[in-house]
């Protein structure tokens, strides 16, 4: 029996060339097929198909939020162009000149540290549990993979539209492959001051609920990861799960919190 995704009221189709591709996916969310945005009520989310990609709508207040994902866009290329393999994110997951680790990033989100680590060189996949959010990063893929300036990085992307703990349990009985590294990245709405990620942010907590109650499943990450966990928080934050990392990187408004598995936690 199908379930309902969360939080999301409607699929809407701005062009009749886009009809097909809304109702498929209408059907995979058992969502209503909305005429119009004249449909839409307050307080709601819709997902809406138009020719740039396919767009998320939170009806919130009297201007409504929007937002949709583009790999090509700015704010993306700039996080691949900047630091390069020295950047904080780089050397937490463990990138060295010669090595590249196969990454696992467990709260997806927006894909924007997935797409960075992937432009990096690494293997990455990435594990969203909301089916809405989900079908957002497979619309932005599959865009992304027909543009030939970075079909090869979007190549190094895989997703997952599942809960990160079914995926680890997945791991240990072989189901999937065991990552070099275990990426976590719990929402805080502090981290980030400009109105265009206060917008994200709001989506974000809309379609998932507040963090503060999530359960990030940390013990069975460090069981699973073959060379470590990273955790991403805001700098003065405290541990996740009261856990004490190996050692941290921390950057100007937050830190990287690494844990050290297998054999590099006695090296």
């Amino acid at each position: 029996m199908k379930t309902k995704p969360k939080f999301c009221s409607g699929i809407l189709a701005k062009a009749a060339h886009l009809q097909p591709l809304a109702q498929q996916l209408a059907t995979k969310l058992d969502l209503p097929l909305l005429e119009s945005e004249a449909h839409f009520e307050q307080g709601a989310i819709y997902l809406i198909y138009q020719t740039d990609g396919l767009h998320i709508v939170a009806t919130t207040n009297r201007q409504p939020l929007r937002f949709h994902i583009d790999f090509t866009d700015g704010l993306y290329l700039r996080r691949q162009q900047t630091g390069g393999k020295e950047q904080g994110l780089a050397k937490a997951v463990g990138i060295k000149q010669n090595y590249l680790p196969r990454v696992l990033d467990a709260t997806a989100g927006f894909a924007r540290d997935s797409f960075t680590l992937a432009s990096l060189g690494c293997q990455v996949t990435l594990l969203e549990r909301s089916p809405v959010l989900a079908a957002m990063l497979e619309d932005a893929i599959e865009r992304a993979s027909y543009d030939h300036q970075i079909a090869s990085i979007i190549a190094r992307m895989q997703l997952h539209t599942m809960d990160a703990h079914a995926y680890l349990i997945d791991v240990t009985t072989n189901k999937y492959p065991a990552p070099d590294a275990i990426y976590l990245d719990p929402m805080f709405p502090e981290r980030k001051k400009k109105a265009q990620v206060k917008k994200e942010m709001q989506i974000l907590h809309q379609l998932l609920g507040s963090d503060d109650q999530t359960p990030y499943p940390l013990e069975l990450a460090l069981a699973v990861a073959k060379q470590r966990v990273v955790v991403k928080r805001p700098k003065q934050a405290e541990d996740l799960n009261n856990q004490q990392p190996s050692y941290r990187i921390v950057g100007k408004a937050s830190r990287y919190d690494i844990y050290l598995t297998g054999e590099n936690k006695t090296a």
